[in-house]
């Protein structure tokens, strides 16, 4: 028989009790599989393994083990696609994290370059790409996997690209061998080139509205990631148009409000030295993600020690309704939104608070855990905005409470494939319906006079 043993970091006592199992006794690792916990009953994070009626003690557990608890009942639908895309976004989240202090601490610019469109983009995103491309396929078959991505591979297989390339396989492989503390199951021997470039080929998804397809920006926000601020890897999966999940890591979004006040390359520095334990809420990093129709949003801090299991607590947006206590975010570049027309927004609605200025959707995090009550872009003429960029902040902020429209007042459409057609001027997220509306009635009285 089987039991199942509640796992926690918190005061309550570890009971064992019996259930109905049949998993064969092999190893205690591959037997795990993280279950929900009540929150009205406060009962702890538990997870299945066969232990042949003893209690193993978590100290007893592979050294090289890390675990991720994921809020979401097993048998619920999604249930499996959300643990491996929460598994997948953690793993993402640590390649980047090492790519990024690659670039700030050891001035490795050689693995950046240039788009078409003079956006950078740098190894970390392809490197994501391909990483979350592999461990989706080897979770659900690359037949059933069709994902919609930012990045292709016509620059990485061009002739003068071969340094490029080589660290970008270099950095797949060494992602994937650590993959084992997450539940995933790394490659037997290293990927070839020719199989990491296959990986990154399959993102070519165009989306649409019928049938199942996973939305990746690998490193959102990437001249925030090459500066060593802020960024995010954002991993959502739609169906039949419709979000029906969303997972959003956040490694330089510090878990504690109050490490906002101090600039991102203090935080880091300290976060270098002190090497917070990886069960620690004031650790540095998050990921956050949600389901559609749950009415719950779960965040989690990045794993950064060994022997630790992650769990996950609540998140809901703030309460604050009136716009004079209100705090917003908007987009730091400048190049595909108009600061001006915000500003003059927040300046005709009495906002007081200093905006919060930040890279990428980590914007839509600081809105679902209450950081922030107001997300507003409008876009400058002939600038389309990409499904990636929007697809797991969206479900995360609604279903942590938060509302996001355009300014007519619609929710986003993901069905038309990889932009969002249809926008009525802008995008609108807000921590409630009050202060929603508020913030709409203020864009239809400001529009006319603005040049967007």
């Amino acid at each position: 028989m089987t039991l199942l043993r509640l796992i926690s970091g918190n005061k309550f006592p570890p009971p064992s009790f019996p259930i109905n199992h049949t998993t064969p006794n092999n190893s205690l690792k591959s037997h795990f599989r993280f279950l929900n916990y009540c929150p009205k009953s406060r009962t702890p994070i538990c997870c299945i393994s066969n232990c042949d009626q003893k209690t193993q003690s978590f100290d007893e557990m592979d050294k090289d083990s890390k675990w991720v608890s994921i809020e979401s009942d097993v048998d619920e639908e999604y249930a499996r696609e959300l643990e491996v895309a929460v598994k997948a976004v953690h793993v993402a989240c640590l390649l980047c994290q090492k790519v990024q202090e690659r670039l700030v601490f050891d001035g490795d610019g050689e693995n950046v370059q240039s788009k078409d469109d003079n956006s950078p983009v740098t190894i970390a995103d392809w490197s994501v790409q391909a990483t979350v491309s592999w461990i989706l396929s080897q979770a659900f078959g690359t037949e059933n996997v069709s994902i919609v991505a930012e990045e292709d591979i016509e620059s990485l297989s061009k002739t003068d690209a071969t340094s490029i390339l080589s660290s970008v396989v270099k950095t797949v492989n060494d992602s994937l061998s650590s993959a084992s503390r997450f539940g995933i199951k790394p490659p037997v021997t290293n990927l070839e080139t020719t199989q990491v470039l296959e990986a990154i080929s399959r993102c070519n998804s165009n989306g649409g509205p019928t049938g199942r397809f996973w939305v990746l920006d690998p490193v959102d926000g990437t001249l925030g990631f090459v500066r060593g601020d802020q960024y995010a890897i954002a991993l959502a999966l739609v169906e039949n148009g419709e979000v029906v999940l969303g997972v959003l890591g956040c490694p330089n979004y510090p878990m504690n409000k109050e490490w906002l006040n101090y600039q991102n390359g203090y935080r880091r520095i300290l976060s270098r030295l002190a090497k917070p334990d990886s069960a620690s809420w004031d650790g540095n990093g998050c990921v956050l993600y949600a389901k559609r129709g749950s009415k719950k949003a779960w965040m989690q801090p990045l794993l950064s020690g060994d022997n630790s299991v992650i769990s996950a607590r609540p998140i809901k947006v703030s309460a604050i309704d009136n716009p004079v206590l209100a705090t917003f975010c908007e987009p730091v570049e400048k190049a595909n939104s108009s600061h001006l027309f915000t500003q003059g927004l927040a300046h005709s609605v009495g906002l007081r608070n200093q905006p919060l200025r930040v890279y990428s959707m980590v914007k839509y995090a600081a809105i679902a855990r209450g950081d922030a009550e107001i997300f507003m872009k409008f876009a400058r003429a002939g600038y389309k905005e990409k499904i990636w960029d929007h697809a797991a902040g969206v479900v995360i902020i609604e279903e942590a409470g938060g509302i996001v429209t355009d300014a007519g007042g619609r929710r986003l459409d993901f069905s038309k494939g990889v932009y969002l057609q249809g926008l009525d001027r802008g995008i609108i997220a807000c921590a409630g319906a009050s202060l929603h509306e508020k913030i709409m009635s203020a864009v239809d009285a400001s529009w006319n006079s603005s040049s967007l």
